[in-house]
């Protein structure tokens, strides 16, 4: 019986869209390309989702590192929450009818530090949660299974009562491997669908 549903953050509960800083702050198409693939690149991800070091410390580095982009990765520091383009259409919604019929809800996300200017900025839907692990706190990132188990001993859930939504099918792949469900991410519409048809969860 599934009584816990688990989402993750980017592209399932808010959107966002790493070019809105390089189009505002980039005169030069050079140094614009330079940024979004410094800041795109899956080992740079990791590193700022893992948050070994302080956010701020990580770019510093990098600013050091690239010098000629310097003030742009500032203003990635500083204006950090323009990335963050609003709520995904439906699932505060979807997640208000679902906390009504008894569902507990949980977040499980790869974000660095920041993610906690958009949890304040999106409180009405990020307060229906019922807890969250963040891997800049636990210092794991999916798919990696101890973020996983980080959420399922924080809040002692078993796997098998639990759905994971996720827009990356390798952590939804992950979740499977320690016997949580999971379903691919795409939209309210059809992460809603899927609930019904597979688990039996209408709304």
């Amino acid at each position: 019986m599934i009584k816990n549903l688990i989402f993750d953050f980017g592209k399932v509960l808010v959107d966002y869209d790493i070019s809105i800083i390089a189009n505002k702050f980039f005169s030069e198409p050079e140094q614009m390309k330079l940024f979004q693939q410094l800041l795109s690149r899956p080992e740079a991800v990791a590193e700022m989702d893992r948050e070994e070091i302080p956010f701020s410390q990580y770019v510093a580095r990098l600013q050091a590192q690239y010098p000629a982009i310097a003030q742009s990765l500032q203003h990635f520091h500083d204006d950090y929450n323009m990335l963050i383009t609003g709520e995904m259409p439906g699932m505060k919604d979807l997640l208000t009818r679902l906390k009504a019929k008894g569902y507990h809800l949980y977040g499980l996300t790869n974000w660095c530090s920041k993610v906690h200017n958009t949890i304040e900025k999106y409180s009405d839907l990020f307060g229906l949660l019922d807890g969250r692990i963040i891997s800049s706190e636990v210092h794991f990132i999916k798919p990696e299974p101890e973020i996983y188990h980080a959420l399922l001993d924080t809040y002692r859930l078993v796997p098998e009562e639990c759905v994971f939504a996720d827009d990356k099918p390798e952590n939804i792949a992950a979740a499977q491997a320690l016997g949580i469900h999971g379903i691919v991410f795409v939209d309210a519409c059809q992460y809603a669908r899927e609930l019904a048809e597979r688990f039996n969860i209408e709304l």
